[in-house]
């Protein structure tokens, strides 16, 4: 099994977490009074879902052949993008 292989199932896989994330998110906001209380971190359920959808969009771009670089130019959240670029060096 290539790199590429892989880099597409887990980008698969969190896609999958992103969806559970999202039901998860649906169901507490379903609550008003639960929402009043905790308005700020359910705000953090739309950041984890961003941070999924770049990151499985970057192990697809990967996947597909693309040079790192320019798969991670491609990602659209700075600080992900700056700390990808800061991995490699």
């Amino acid at each position: 099994m290539g790199v590429g292989v892989l880099c597409a199932a887990v980008a698969q896989e969190m896609r999958l977490t992103r969806r559970l994330a999202e039901e998860l998110a649906a169901v507490l906001v379903a609550d008003d009074r639960f929402v009043l209380d905790y308005l700020d971190q359910l705000q953090a359920f739309d950041l984890i879902v961003q941070h999924i959808d770049e990151s499985a969009a970057l192990l697809d771009r990967v996947a597909q052949g693309q040079d790192l670089g320019m798969a991670i130019d491609c990602v659209r959240l700075t600080t992900v993008q700056q700390r990808l670029r800061a991995a490699l060096g």
